[in-house]
């Protein structure tokens, strides 16, 4: 008997049917994999496997067998057995999922509470003995720290000692790494990996990253539109799909590499030693007692064409240059757009600049105003540069901004609220061109996107770099994406370069220690090195 067994299991939400006729198991000891695009189906049906779905808004149908207990039909008490008991979770978010007004020990203590009676020295060794299993760091001396003063690798370790606290036999996993450095996203995948050997447990992994499927999973589930469209073993599934949409999830990931910059293209941009440092201040009297060294002398350059891929782990000053060099974070050191020193200039001299050096943010829901329209949000830009312009022209440069990067005008008028990821994203490069820049800093536009609408961006940023001649400042932590879009690469460490060269030379043969860390972490480098390297 297989220890989770879904079959015909249907979902609906207010009489919208997000779920339908989902079937697959997963045998003790093996780890099952559901992929797909965001909105498929995937964490609904992850959830319904618990009962773990709104009270009264959702109603699943079919049958789902736990361990030989019927969780559609199951008491409460049950439930509350097979919740930790027999499967534990680890949510795809745990700064949402953890308590911020608790500390970790009582968090995790809850956990192993909840199925066992225990409490004083020996809940305070049985919280530290998971939290070490699970890998965090110095646990005993942690346990009073909370959520927000953790690193998210860390968040994500509470969360999986807290999901292990009770020794289950299956653990259900939904997007454990997204939004983590590659280095950690590979610690925690290990982590798991090890965990499940050691523990003998079985594992459902909701992803919609495939190189973790690939790596990770015995069996893939590829669900779409809220439907398993194909299953079987990852390697048959992979080699040969059978499914279009299989086909076009594998075909999609970021492929290519970007059109070569010309030999005579002007430089656009120099930082020469920038170095950010933030003052620690302590005391009654907020002395400075120490400094952070954010950015520690970094020189770099940025020709008309081209893109300097920025890499390193969090923490390790990629925003905080970016910031640094568009003259919107204090710095010390020399910067030069086009050939003019721009270090020294103050803001009303910065400000005619300002339509030429443009940023892209990682999160557009959180840089587009939820309270304007996409034509006001555009069109925001062109009100203060281009002051001049009647409102049929700016709703002309609006409109031929939108389509430039494949979105149709006439949804203008819309509110970011009502686009999905992918589109929000577009409006925020729709916003930067509508000022025709020379410069763009483009901060993670790709993280957390599923992986055919980040090869869509890609696609879309490398088409309007050719056509525009723009320079390119792209930082990621997601090497997939800066190899498929740079034709440099730096990488940065507590705030300083250890490698910088032409991408394909850094991806192929990395120099550094860290910098092949990072690698592994994103490459299989067997392959990887067996590909030929720009010279």
């Amino acid at each position: 008997m297989a220890l989770l067994d879904v079959r015909d299991l249907s979902v609906a939400f207010r009489g919208n049917t997000v779920v339908r006729g989902v079937s697959f198991h997963v045998d003790a000891g093996e780890t099952v994999a559901l992929v797909g695009e965001s909105g498929s189906g995937k964490s609904v049906t992850a959830l319904s496997c618990l009962q773990l779905l709104p009270t009264g808004g959702a109603n699943p149908a079919g049958g789902i067998t736990l361990d030989g207990t019927d969780v559609l039909r199951a008491p409460e008490r049950d439930l509350q057995r097979l919740r930790g008991g027999v499967a534990g979770m680890v949510f795809q978010e745990p700064m949402t999922s953890l308590n911020p007004l608790h500390n970790i020990g009582r968090q995790v203590g809850e956990a192993v509470t909840l199925h066992r009676p225990m409490r004083g020295a020996a809940l305070r060794t049985r919280v530290v003995e998971l939290l070490t299993r699970a890998g965090f760091p110095e646990a005993e001396a942690r346990l009073g720290a909370y959520p927000h003063q953790l690193s998210g690798g860390q968040r994500q370790r509470v969360m999986i000692a807290a999901a292990l606290a009770n020794d289950p036999k299956l653990l259900i996993a939904d997007e454990p790494t997204t939004a983590l450095d590659v280095t950690i996203q590979a610690q925690i995948l290990e982590l798991l990996a090890r965990l499940k050997r050691e523990l003998s447990m079985a594992m459902l992994l909701i992803t919609h990253d495939l190189q973790i499927v690939r790596r990770h999973a015995d069996r893939v589930v590829v669900m779409k539109d809220g439907e398993a469209v194909e299953q079987g073993p990852v390697a048959e599934v992979f080699a040969a799909p059978s499914h279009p949409y299989t086909r076009m999830l594998l075909a999609t990931e970021p492929r290519g590499r970007p059109a070569p910059a010309a030999d005579s293209a002007p430089e656009i941009l120099r930082g020469e030693d920038v170095k950010v440092h933030f003052p620690v201040r302590r005391g009654v009297l907020r002395r400075v007692v120490a400094t952070v060294r954010a950015v520690d002398g970094v020189s770099l350059s940025v020709r008309e064409g081209e893109t300097l891929g920025l890499v390193g782990e969090s923490g390790s000053g990629k925003t905080t240059l970016g910031l640094a060099l568009l003259r919107l974070e204090r710095s010390e050191g020399g910067i030069l757009f086009e050939g003019r020193p721009i270090q020294d200039l103050d803001r009303g001299a910065m400000r005619p600049l300002r339509r030429r050096l443009q940023v892209v943010f990682q999160d557009p829901y959180g840089s587009l105003s939820p309270r304007m329209s996409v034509a006001e949000i555009v069109g925001e830009g062109l009100a203060v540069h281009e002051p001049g312009l009647t409102a049929a022209q700016r709703a002309r440069a609006v409109a031929t901004a939108l389509e430039e990067v494949n979105l149709d005008p006439a949804t203008a008028e819309r509110y970011p609220h009502e686009f999905s990821g992918g589109q929000r994203q577009r409006i925020a490069i729709a916003r930067a061109l509508v000022l025709k820049p020379r410069f763009l800093v483009l901060d993670e536009p790709t993280s957390a996107l599923d992986v055919s609408v980040q090869a869509q961006v890609v696609d879309l940023l490398r088409a309007l770099q050719e056509k525009h001649h723009l320079a390119y400042l792209f930082i990621s932590h997601d090497l997939r994406v800066v190899r498929a879009m740079a034709h440099r690469i730096i990488v940065l460490k507590d705030g300083r370069v250890v490698e910088e060269g032409e991408a394909e030379a850094v991806v192929a043969a990395p120099q550094q220690p860290y910098t092949r860390a990072l690698m592994a972490a994103a490459f299989d480098l067997a392959a990887v090195q067996g590909a030929p390297v720009a010279s």
